[in-house]
């Protein structure tokens, strides 16, 4: 049985709730390479799992014009602002997509010079690889001449916002020339989905996994990017015919349950939420803007449905896996500890947000 909107609300408050309460417990203990503590899990750390969360929240405050919620988002960014950011990487340029997407459309002063450094000192400094793509440093690792698929959502989305917002079209470009040189390496031609990572060393694709979270990342990736920019239409078309494969090869790997696996193509791996959601929101918000088939909308619908099944009574999303590395066989993948963190919570916020958004929409068609 579908649940009603009523229902679907009522887990969305429970989601900011679970967000905003998560706290870092010292199971994880991760130090950077500048000798401070990592932290991952908390909702107080200026790092990627972080920043995806502030973009859940941000998408929902769009949605709902919600006051509270903008005063919660902006009140930790004056937190940290005023703290004093960290260095710039991958990761911890996540974040900061959330703030450009509130600047866009609040204008605050006290954000601009903040953004329009971050991208001046990303685009000018962030080390590369062949061919020009980010290298995927993070705080606690730097990963010489690697692409993973997980920067075009941390780095590459943020450009084309602010891009956009700011008028400074060469950002633009940058986003567009990441996701291009990211699916050259990356997008699997023979099944249409996204290996994790590449490495100019050796030339490879690691352990070859087709990974779940990581394939969310595109999934969500390319449809926020050509609705945050005005892409060319060559490569508009181009990523919507990539995602249109992968697509394709998600609604024939979707679990009875609705869910999917951590690796994709491997159904004794566990069903991963995180990735669930991430499907499920880009299925159908696809669907809705008449990029994918109507089967698409219909998983989206029973991937929600498995994300809803999966909220505790604290609002906190189970069955999201932790932050993960490259790995080097597919065993690394499916050995994952779970633990519940601000990536799962945004992006089961964002597929609940789709799920209202569409059947609000199918009811005024």
């Amino acid at each position: 049985m579908a649940s009603s909107e009523q229902d679907i609300a009522e887990k969305l408050d429970a989601l900011v709730r679970g967000m905003t309460g998560l706290r870092h417990d010292g199971r994880f203990d991760e130090p950077n390479l500048d000798g401070t503590p990592g932290d991952y899990v908390s909702f107080d750390s200026w790092e990627w799992p972080q920043g995806v969360g502030l973009y859940g929240l941000m998408r929902l405050w769009v949605q709902n014009d919600d006051p509270a919620l903008l005063q919660t988002l902006e009140d930790w960014y004056d937190r940290r602002i005023e703290a004093g950011l960290p260095g710039m990487n991958v990761n911890t340029t996540a974040p900061i997509l959330a703030l450009s997407e509130i600047w866009r459309r609040r204008g605050q002063p006290r954000y601009g010079k903040v953004l329009d450094d971050w991208a001046k000192i990303l685009v000018e400094t962030m080390p590369r690889t062949p061919e020009g793509g980010f290298q995927h440093n993070v705080s606690d690792r730097i990963n010489d001449d690697e692409l993973w698929d997980d920067t075009l959502f941390m780095v590459a989305l943020f450009l084309a916002s602010y891009g956009q917002a700011s008028g400074q079209r060469h950002l633009v470009e940058e986003a567009e020339r990441q996701f291009l040189v990211h699916a050259r390496y990356l997008a699997d031609p023979h099944t249409g989905l996204w290996f994790h990572g590449w490495s100019f060393d050796g030339r490879h694709n690691f352990a070859r996994a087709l990974w779940g979270r990581g394939n969310s990342w595109i999934t969500v990736g390319i449809l926020e990017l050509i609705e945050m920019a005005e892409i060319s239409s060559v490569v508009r078309d181009y990523l919507l015919g990539v995602l249109g494969a992968q697509i394709d090869a998600l609604l024939a790997l979707q679990d009875a349950s609705g869910g999917w696996h951590t690796l994709l193509d491997d159904p004794a791996s566990y069903i991963e939420i995180s990735a669930t959601a991430g499907f499920g929101y880009g299925l159908m918000k696809a669907a809705r803007l008449g990029l994918a088939p109507p089967a698409a909308a219909d998983a989206g619908r029973r991937a929600a449905e498995a994300v809803m099944s999966n909220i505790g009574p604290g609002g906190v999303v189970e069955n999201v896996s932790y932050g993960t590395r490259m790995g080097h066989d597919l065993q690394f993948y499916r050995d994952i500890p779970i633990q519940p963190t601000g990536y799962g919570q945004a992006l089961a916020i964002l597929c609940l947000t789709e799920r209202l958004h569409g059947e609000n929409t199918r009811e005024h068609a």
